[in-house]
């Protein structure tokens, strides 16, 4: 019976320190890693009447302008009964990602910008740019540099291929450029 308690205990001491290092060994590496929030962007809505407001996640709906009150004597028609159905069905296909930005950007539009060595998520507004994640692809290192002015995020693949994307603000509305080397 003793004997048996011994081995027990034995068994028990050595799997504890197994696991005590093993779990060391895990939140050392993972306590010097950087997690990127949830990428949320925006998913093209297509085809839509040019009054329609658009909302996302990351984009707020501005509300619609009020109507004009009548200034007739005549009397109007009973507004219709709101449905709850949409009066347009939904797209069928959604675009792809945006590739680049034109010279000026709406406020709080987020863009994605996928390259060889990863992707960046921009949040863009008429004056300025926020980065929102950046995350390489397998086998690629990414560093990130924040200025007032502009954002630097670029990937390396650790044998000189270099893919750089570049978000510049100074006085001018935010314009993204990719450097593949």
């Amino acid at each position: 019976m003793q004997r048996g308690f011994v081995h027990a205990s034995a068994w028990s001491l050595a799997t504890g320190a197994a696991v005590t290092l093993s779990w060391w060994g895990v939140h050392t590496v993972m306590a010097g890693t950087a997690y990127d929030p949830p990428r949320a962007v925006p998913i093209s809505v297509g085809a839509r009447a040019a009054d329609e407001p658009v909302s996302s996640s990351t984009h707020r709906a501005s509300p619609p302008p009020p109507a004009p009150a009548p200034t007739s004597a005549e009397p109007s028609a009973p507004a219709p009964r709101p449905s709850r159905r949409p009066s347009t069905p939904p797209p069928s296909a959604v675009p792809g990602p945006a590739k680049s930005s034109g010279p000026s950007a709406a406020a709080g539009d987020v863009k994605s910008y996928p390259t060889r060595g990863g992707r960046v998520v921009l949040e863009l507004t008429d004056d300025a740019g926020t980065l929102v994640s950046a995350t390489p692809e397998q086998g690629w290192s990414m560093q990130v540099w924040t200025n007032p002015e502009w954002i630097r995020v670029d990937f390396g693949d650790g044998a000189g291929a270099t893919v750089s994307v570049f978000c510049t603000w100074n006085g001018h509305p935010p314009v993204v450029e990719i450097v593949d080397q």
